[in-house]
């Protein structure tokens, strides 16, 4: 009998739904269950009582919860990364229609998840490589990735960070990419495979070996058809947009990361840009300076290899 896992997104999984149809998920002897989450903070609420397995979620939101008392729960938890699924797949800061250039940015809206948010965090680096800074515009919290697709066509926001597909979306909407995170703050993590505590390890390890050959298929080629046809159907996407994700999806700059291994530059970068943009210091020490060493527990040990 298969394991059930319950496994909480921003958006639809394509490498998800790939290790599905090629059966990488069979193989691993689980049966996934995908919820879609509002926030990070909802994601997290639901991931600390066990309502999710596990999280699809950036990784600045594991370093979060696990190091910084200022997080939007209020507490500390034992979350870890177990496996990296992809560099941000074209994360990029968004302008709306007839938003296309720096200067318009300048007194803007600016659509986030929440302020204190990874993908907010990058917005604040990319804003700044255009030379807009923080008090220059105004944030509205507005929720997930697809959220702030439907909110930036509709005019309730200025600019906002889509990527996934999303930002595909956008651009044939006519929204224009002003900075992408792949020339600013690259090398990046975009997505990782996350739990809480040890209950669910061993599905979770499972989940990220199934997770990692499906990325490895998609980037020898072997189901990049697959990848193509998942893309159209779960992110609703025209065959020409498909085909455009999964080129994005193999990229090595911004697509999957290969055999889903962490790595360590990338989380580097993570974990820089949350210390200059929220730098928190607890009885006169920086929460976050021992982040990004492995000895720190943020990445969770893989014995039989991810």
């Amino acid at each position: 009998m298969a394991t059930r896992l319950v496994v909480g997104e921003f958006s639809p999984s394509v490498v998800m739904a790939v290790a599905r149809r090629t059966g990488r998920l069979d193989e691993a002897g689980l049966e996934v269950d995908e919820v879609p989450v509002e926030s990070s903070p909802a994601q997290f609420r639901s991931l600390l009582a066990g309502e999710l397995d596990v999280a699809l979620t950036s990784p600045d939101n594991v370093l979060a919860y696990r190091f910084s008392p200022r997080n939007p729960l209020g507490q500390l938890a034992d979350v870890r990364i177990v496996s990296a699924v992809d560099r941000g797949l074209g994360l990029a800061l968004y302008g709306r229609p007839g938003l296309d250039t720096a200067d318009r940015l300048r007194g803007a809206r600016v659509g986030v998840d929440v302020p204190t948010s990874g993908f907010a965090l990058a917005m604040y680096r990319l804003a700044e490589s255009l030379e807009v800074g923080r008090d220059e515009y105004e944030l509205v919290t507005l929720g997930s990735t697809p959220r702030r697709l439907r909110a930036l066509v509709a005019g309730e926001c200025d600019a906002t960070m889509l990527n996934a597909g999303n930002e595909l979306v956008a651009e044939e909407q006519g929204c224009t990419s002003l900075a992408t995170v792949a020339e600013v703050c690259s090398p990046y993590l975009g997505t990782v495979v996350s739990i809480a505590g040890e209950a669910r390890s061993a599905e979770a390890q499972a989940l990220a070996r199934a997770l990692s050959y499906a990325i490895d298929d998609i980037l020898d080629g072997g189901a990049a058809d697959v990848a193509a046809a998942e893309a159209a159907t779960i992110l609703d996407l025209s065959p020409a947009l498909a085909r455009r994700y999964v080129a994005r999806l193999r990229d090595p700059r911004e697509g999957l990361v290969p055999h889903g291994r962490v790595d360590r530059d990338a989380l580097s970068t993570i974990v820089e840009l949350r210390r200059h943009y929220l730098p928190e210091v607890v009885d006169g020490a920086d929460v976050l300076a021992a982040a990004g060493e492995p000895r720190s527990g943020l990445v969770a040990e893989t014995p039989t290899g991810v």
